[in-house]
């Protein structure tokens, strides 16, 4: 019987080749394209946000040096601060009502504009033409004029017998029109449930009929199940959106959040603290109470997906 002697690789053959100096110079112009974008996250975004939690330890009034506090300023928060409790429930409010209902309000106009009829280009249009102005001043204005005590709004209502007096005015009712105002801008939301329902298969509302299924059964058994990632996908984003609401609940509110703190958002109090009374210290430790409450929020979304959400090609 003849041995074959296997020849093993030396050392020099098993070691990685250096690279070459055409690798090199891709990888450093690499570096360079991203240098930019590097630049901007360290100054821009890094940077601030470490000061941010640096000053949210300090009493810090933007005109002398920081004064170390410790966590006072979140002892304070929580347990004297009664307007941030305020803020923080008036904000939660805002969230479950204005989410829900922006949502649902975009999948019903979706599902019409999903259907082929003659101008559809126009309709969508005119739809999405809300979202186009965001939360601007001026939409803002024109939103507290037409809930004023004498207008347009209260006219419509005192034409039927409805007397509100104004709803900006109506501690039960201020917060409702800024509800109405985020509801009101649905077109992003409904662009994304559009582009979703175009993805779903013909052939499962073939397969539905065929089993006898109604609208409303093939709606709930076919449409919703495959609109669950896009579902997913617009429930964090407008809550992320709806925590950070500022413009509307400012400019509506003349910038007091009244009346009766009924529409003081918590970033219309963080505002009110950071450069209204000068307290750059506390509002930082409010921001950044903010942002771990929206990411564990946003955490808690992401966990529960796993229960209700489904993707093309999983296991029912």
């Amino acid at each position: 019987m003849s041995t074959q002697t296997v020849a093993q690789p030396s050392v020099e053959s098993r070691s990685p080749a250096p690279p070459a100096p055409k690798s090199r110079r891709t990888e450093r112009s690499a570096y360079l394209f991203l240098a930019p974008w590097l630049v901007g996250a360290l100054v821009l975004t890094i940077g601030p946000m470490l000061a941010s939690l640096f000053l949210s330890f300090t009493d810090y009034d933007l005109f002398t040096s920081p004064h170390w506090v410790g966590l006072a300023n979140y002892r304070q928060m929580f347990t004297a601060d009664q307007s941030f409790r305020s803020s923080a429930a008036v904000t939660g409010k805002f969230v479950l009502l204005s989410v829900p209902l922006k949502l649902a309000l975009a999948l019903a106009v979706a599902l019409l504009l999903n259907r082929p009829r003659r101008g559809q280009g126009i309709y969508r249009s005119l739809f999405y033409a809300p979202s186009l102005l965001g939360a601007s001043v001026a939409v803002a204005l024109v939103w507290r004029v037409l809930f004023s005590d004498k207008g347009t709004v209260d006219r419509l209502l005192s034409a039927v017998g409805i007397h509100t007096g104004g709803w900006i005015s109506n501690p039960d009712y201020a917060l409702l029109t800024l509800v109405a105002l985020a509801v009101w801008q649905f077109g992003a939301p409904m662009v994304i449930f559009l582009a979703g329902l175009k993805q779903i298969p013909r052939d499962l509302y073939d397969a539905a009929a065929v089993d006898g299924a109604g609208r409303i059964r093939t709606f709930w058994s076919v449409t919703v199940p495959m609109l669950t990632p896009v579902l997913f996908f617009n429930l964090v984003l407008e809550s992320i959106h709806a925590f950070q609401s500022f413009t509307s609940a400012f400019i509506v509110s003349g910038g007091r959040g009244g009346p009766s703190d009924s529409t003081l958002f918590y970033t219309l109090y963080l505002y009110q603290r950071g450069f209204a009374d000068f307290r750059m210290g506390y509002a930082a430790a409010m921001a950044w109470v903010l942002l771990v409450v929206i990411a564990v929020l946003t955490a808690l979304i992401f966990r529960s997906s796993r229960s209700w959400v489904h993707y093309a090609g999983d296991d029912q």
